[in-house]
């Protein structure tokens, strides 16, 4: 009779030890479930911003951020199409010279 008593604590104790082990897992999914939503809504928030929407909430200094961002933005996008016109050039010049030579 003891054994059997034995065993059934033993087996008692790992059911609960799995069942609050289940109940860890799903409170950290929770967690990281709002944690991933709170960042999304952010970023999406930002999406918006970007695209000069949602403006009227934001401060003269969230404003002038935004707007240094956009510049510097800007800023490579022309850069890098410049490079690469500048690349198109060189190669529409070097298909001119082989084709008058």
């Amino acid at each position: 009779m003891e054994r059997i008593l034995e065993r059934y604590e033993r087996y008692s104790y790992a059911e609960r030890r799995l069942a609050a082990n289940e109940n860890e897992r799903t409170g950290s999914w929770t967690l990281e479930h709002a944690k991933l939503k709170a960042r999304m809504e952010v970023l999406q928030r930002s999406q918006r911003h970007y695209m000069g929407e949602d403006l009227e909430n934001l401060s003269l200094r969230e404003l002038q951020n935004l707007e240094h961002q956009l510049d510097s933005a800007l800023k490579h996008i022309r850069s890098r199409k410049n490079q690469l016109m500048f690349e198109s050039i060189s190669e529409l010049q070097k298909k001119v010279s082989l084709f008058i030579s």
